[in-house]
């Protein structure tokens, strides 16, 4: 086989890979609305460890393969433009083996109905525009891989993102994480094993939020940091990793190295 064959070969692989990664991602997206949204049957046999740990089958991965150390040794093996394409395929299999595998429990926390049922169900609804239109200012694009997949495409060199944060950021640091605390949460029917869902994805939630922090504070730098002294990660967070960034008085506000409080 000649180097034009393969050369051709390989490149018919990469547009079959993000074309399937991303029928991959509006698939699952389907799946995790309805999930979400009506839960699982109960079933007698419903065990909750296994929930907790398919619960956490999907958050430990979601963060570990943005950990710049894994990303780096994985990006030796992988090509940068496909990396975002990986994360995503990563992510859709773990949400679609939790599918599969997750056991719905017979105990019931609360059941809403009438009015109250209603504006849970909004709250659900909304939670989901304010999830992609997060998504959006954030580009969509980078979350599934499609923009460094179409850099390839197009054979481009992919520019350097740059921040600047917008809209729902100029608020909360982290409204994609906050947007999805309410899809978990806005629930009219509450069984046991959404107990275990909601609770697993709401640590995550919040310990994802601080290590995105952290990555954002490394490769942005100073810019970052300054965006972490004016806004919040979540609303109403008076103190902690998550409030906003504090320096000690006898430093300047970031033209020296801003230190965080002790808490």
């Amino acid at each position: 086989m000649d180097c034009t064959l393969r050369a051709r070969m390989a490149r018919a692989a990469g547009l079959m890979a993000g074309i399937a990664t991303h029928l991959l991602f509006a698939f699952t997206v389907w799946q995790l609305f309805w999930f979400l949204k009506d839960g699982r049957q109960a079933s007698s046999g419903g065990n909750l460890w296994i929930d907790a740990g398919l619960a956490l089958l999907f958050a430990v991965p979601h963060s570990v393969l943005l950990y710049p150390p894994v990303r780096s040794k994985l990006t030796k093996l992988i090509p940068s433009a496909f990396y975002g394409l990986f994360y995503t395929v990563a992510t859709c299999g773990s949400l679609l083996v939790l599918f599969a595998l997750w056991q719905g429990h017979p105990t019931v926390i609360w059941d809403i109905e009438g009015t109250p049922r209603a504006l849970v169900e909004l709250g659900f609804y909304a939670s989901w525009v304010a999830l992609f239109y997060s998504l959006y200012l954030t580009g969509l694009g980078y979350q599934t891989g499609l923009t460094p997949w179409l850099h390839w495409v197009r054979r481009e060199k992919q520019p350097r993102r740059v921040f600047n944060p917008c809209g729902a950021y100029r608020y909360v640091r982290h409204p994609v994480y906050l947007s999805f605390m309410g899809l978990v949460w806005f629930t009219p029917h509450m069984s046991l094993d959404h107990v275990v869902l909601t609770s697993v994805w709401t640590v995550y939630l919040f310990v994802g939020s601080y290590l995105k922090d952290r990555r954002l504070a490394h490769f942005v730098g100073e810019d970052y940091i300054r965006y972490q002294q004016r806004v919040p990660g979540f609303p109403l967070m008076p103190f902690g990793p998550l409030a906003r960034l504090r320096v000690t008085n006898d430093e300047p506000a970031i033209d020296g190295q801003a230190t965080r409080a002790a808490a």
